[in-house]
């Protein structure tokens, strides 16, 4: 077997432990037509693995990105909850680092320019995305973007052609990079000696801690403690400033990171964070030891609520084909006969088929039609948002079903009559083995 397969990605290290085998899948994203539906399907392995020297959770590379994300399906301006984090994130970017006109934001894997659309005026932007189809409707959108995958010579290209960028935005891509080392570089190609990186990644606090095994695919190659992703920036000359812990994702860490030269202290915010992860014992691998059963008991605990809905005569439909969808779906089994199909916002998904299982995929209006009894709601991570958007199932009698933390049953009724807004607290189905909530830690 070739070295790159099983030795840590960051520091070398062979010491590699099995501490999560979810079988074999096929890509996330890699959504059939119906004339493929006949034809073979390409499954690979989804074995995360620890490094027990510097505790990087990590697939093998066994799919290249160039496989994933030249024609991609995911359009980040489909989330209205997450273009407005973006909205946010540049916001507070241009006061914290006081950007001026002239001043350069670039953003690596921009996607569709759902960030980068809200740079003021005055201050130079540019995306750089591999994928060709989303990356258009960025320039749509009047964002220049560039259509490649970073590497040294792109970051070297870039900067001779733009000048060093006061601000690199890197959100939600430092997972999907097999070279890590390479791609740290390229940031610090990107970024001017007085500027500064600004990371977010699904953290792995919370994948540990409430098993979150549906944000486990073959396109995210490594999953970040801050202690892991400060020893892999570490390896491009990137020194973390700060982080933060963020709700998005089912709990996010955005990391802040300087040219080390220029860097300066950290602020209290690193070691805080860092002490989480300690008390959690996950700066030791066998703090990692518990993930597997728990998700053995949560794929359980999902089968099983379906099996009796179908047993009682409920009809279930999804909503939401993400990516991590496709995981939960095939580690659990779970096929047309238990979810009669699913919807999505985004047209380029209607009329396919899901990865592995093949339920079909309809447009968000089929549910009003068709109302079924009960809801499963796919990207669960979106919770508050799609409650709202959900809310019209009451009327027809139905309920939202959320797989993960733990199985459990929303009333959209009763979320819509909040008059501020928030979550309604859920009822869970039994069997439910509680956990703690995921705000308490990403919040």
């Amino acid at each position: 077997m070739d070295n790159t397969y099983i030795r840590c990605r960051v520091c070398g290290s062979t010491a590699l432990r099995g501490v999560l085998d979810l079988g074999a899948t096929p890509p996330c994203e890699s959504f059939l037509t119906r004339e493929r539906l006949d034809a073979p399907e390409p499954t690979y392995p989804l074995h995360l693995r620890l490094c027990d020297d510097c505790l990087l959770l990590q697939l093998p590379p066994l799919i290249a990105p160039e496989e994933t994300f030249v024609d991609y399906a995911y359009f980040s301006s489909y989330s209205d909850s997450w273009v407005e984090h973006a909205r946010q994130l540049v916001d507070g970017a241009v006061e914290r680092l006081r950007l001026r006109d002239g001043d350069l934001i670039v953003e690596v894997a921009s996607n569709d320019g759902y960030l980068l659309q809200h740079v003021p005026a005055g201050i130079r932007r540019l995306g750089i995305e591999p994928s060709i189809n989303v990356g258009e409707a960025a320039r749509e959108k009047g964002v220049p973007t560039l259509t490649a995958f970073l590497d040294e010579i792109v970051a070297a290209a870039v900067r001779a052609e733009h000048g060093p960028a006061q601000l690199v935005v890197a959100n939600n891509v430092y997972a999907h990079i097999p070279d890590v080392v390479g791609f740290t570089r390229s940031l610090r190609r990107l970024v001017a000696d007085d500027g500064q990186v600004c990371i977010e990644v699904h953290h792995a606090l919370n994948l540990v801690r409430h098993a979150q095994f549906d944000t486990i695919y073959h396109e995210h190659f490594q999953y970040y403690t801050l202690l892991s992703a400060i020893r892999a920036l570490a390896t491009g000359d990137l020194q973390v400033v700060d982080a933060e812990l963020l709700r998005t994702h089912g709990g996010s860490l955005r990391i802040w990171a300087a040219p080390t030269a220029t860097a300066g202290p950290a602020t209290p915010e690193v070691e805080r964070i860092l002490g989480i992860e300690r008390d959690a014992g996950l700066h030791s691998p066998d703090g990692y030891d518990d993930l597997a059963p728990r998700t053995e008991r949560l794929r359980q605990d999902l089968l099983r609520f379906l099996l009796e809905a179908r047993a009682t005569g409920l009809r279930v439909a999804g909503y939401g084909a993400p990516g991590k969808g496709n995981t939960l779906l095939n580690y659990c089994g779970i096929r047309s006969d238990l979810l009669a199909y699913t919807v999505d916002r985004n047209p380029y998904k209607h009329g396919r088929f899901t990865p592995g299982v093949r339920i079909p995929i309809e447009p968000t209006e089929h549910l009003d039609a068709d109302r079924p009894d009960l809801v499963l709601v796919l990207p669960w991570n979106l919770r508050d948002e799609l409650s709202a958007q959900l809310a019209h199932v009451a009327t027809w009698g139905g309920k939202l079903v959320f797989p993960l933390p733990e199985v459990t049953v929303v009333d959209p009724a009763e979320h819509a009559a909040r008059p501020d807004g928030s979550a309604q607290p859920v009822t869970p189905v039994q069997p439910v083995h509680p956990v703690e909530p995921a705000q308490e830690v990403s919040s």
